[in-house]
């Protein structure tokens, strides 16, 4: 595959034009609200105000993923990088980038030094980029504005080798068909020297993973209304944003958490933005996330249909959250 060269590294690159992300909102919006039951995919949570209230959830005391995550990455980072030894960290979904810096600091020991940092939310990415400009100056940073769903194959990854990083829990946001395919995208960008790690949230009982989902402060709720907001201000809508009820609801059969938002009563909501008018009736729901949890079995399983090998498996003490590193299968 044709690398980058290292000037190409300081740059923001946008995969999406103004207008083609303007464009698969709409689709979005078409596809998933003109039949019942509806359904929102969740990249649209993330605008500015989205992407600010998720690093506020991630402080919480009921939301232990972020905490458990980072206490692994402090366990692997050194020993991953050791034995990788990678010259380019590639991160999917890297938001804040902030335990990212557990990665870079191993990377940097291992003698690498370029970071490429792939998100939604251009908002974020700046941020992290202007932060890690001034934090780590021997890095040369590459921000990516594009969406898993379309462009992961056209993400540049860097000089080799390489280990690419999906962390959060991000996984989980795709049911099980779809994080197959997505591994599998994620796969045909590694070479046999390359590595993948992936943070995944683990079954464990109902309760705290509804507290997690919705914490007592309600800023989950405020992060899920938000996608209301965006398409009101996106779409032109008349959404009632507050009214809408915040659920997170798990469901033991498929192992994973739903939000989702209700509606407060009868409703006929207008986009003109989509030419859509979305008829709701009073206690109607809208699916907003997936989060699904994994055991080990079933996240080797996932992996091995995708081409991947599980090649570690660290859980923290409370056994609540893994870290996987995956490798390509052959």
């Amino acid at each position: 595959m044709t690398q980058p060269s290292d000037a190409d590294l300081d740059v923001l690159t946008y995969l999406d034009a103004g207008e083609d992300v303007r464009a698969q909102l709409i689709a979005d919006v078409r596809h998933g609200l003109s039949q019942r039951p509806y359904a929102l995919p969740p990249k649209h949570l993330y605008d500015a105000r989205g992407s600010q209230l998720f690093e506020e959830i991630t402080q919480l005391p009921e939301y232990y993923q972020s905490r458990a995550e980072a206490g692994l990455l402090e366990r692997v980072a050194t020993d991953v990088a050791g034995e990788l030894a990678p010259q380019t960290l590639v991160e999917l979904g890297s938001g804040s980038s902030r335990k990212t810096r557990i990665l870079l600091e191993a990377l940097r020991q291992a003698g690498g030094g370029a970071y490429v940092a792939f998100d939604v939310s251009d908002d974020a990415l700046r941020q992290a980029l202007a932060r890690l400009a001034g934090e780590a100056p021997w890095l040369a940073t590459h921000g990516v504005v594009g969406d898993f769903d379309r462009h992961l194959g056209q993400l540049p990854v860097g000089a080799g080798p390489r280990l690419l990083a999906l962390l959060g829990g991000t996984i989980g946001n795709l049911d099980p068909a779809a994080q197959v395919a997505f591994l599998a995208e994620a796969a045909s960008l590694l070479d046999d020297d390359d590595g993948l790690l992936i943070g995944m949230d683990l079954v464990k009982d109902a309760s705290v993973l509804r507290a997690a989902y919705d914490d007592a402060a309600g800023v989950t709720a405020e992060f899920n209304r938000n996608v209301l907001a965006v398409l009101n201000r996106e779409l032109g809508g008349d959404f009632p944003v507050e009214e809408f009820a915040h659920v997170a609801r798990w469901n033991p059969a498929e192992q994973r958490i739903e939000m989702r938002l209700r509606a407060p009563r009868a409703l006929a909501v207008t986009l003109p933005g989509a030419d859509l008018v979305v008829p709701l009736e009073a206690g109607e729901e809208i699916l907003t996330e997936l989060s699904c949890k994994f055991t080990r079995a079933s996240a080797a399983q996932r992996l091995a249909e995708a081409g991947l090998r599980l090649a570690r498996w660290e859980v923290d003490e409370g056994q609540r959250f893994a870290v996987a590193l995956a490798r390509p299968a052959t």
